[in-house]
């Protein structure tokens, strides 16, 4: 499953490079930080939305574009899908309350 990741990295990388009214992603990051996070505000209250309309496609399509626009993020800001696959890792099998706590000690 992180091979979709991956090559979605890869794109997104590439698209960094292409000319913003050819892509979609590179008129993101012509438009900077703030307009991608305002994507992701959008994304999240969809899927809350769609959430609570309880219909499953609807909610698996509004995570998709979430996801998605969290990818670009990362990719703007010089990060991996990678890293935060890496950071779940380290957390698997750790209580919540137990790694709330440890990033207040941090």
């Amino acid at each position: 499953m992180s091979e979709i990741l991956e090559r979605l990295a890869e794109v997104l990388e590439a698209r960094k490079g292409a000319d913003p009214k050819s892509s979609y992603v590179a008129g993101l990051y012509a438009k900077g930080l703030d307009a991608i996070l305002k994507k992701i505000g959008e994304e999240a209250t969809e899927t809350v939305m769609a959430a609570k309309d309880g219909v499953p496609e609807r909610i698996v399509s509004e995570i998709t574009d979430l996801w998605f626009h969290t990818l670009v993020l990362l990719a703007y800001q010089g990060l991996r899908p990678e890293q935060v696959l890496l950071e779940l890792e380290r957390r698997f099998g750790v209580s919540g309350i137990e790694e709330k706590a440890g990033r207040t000690a941090r």
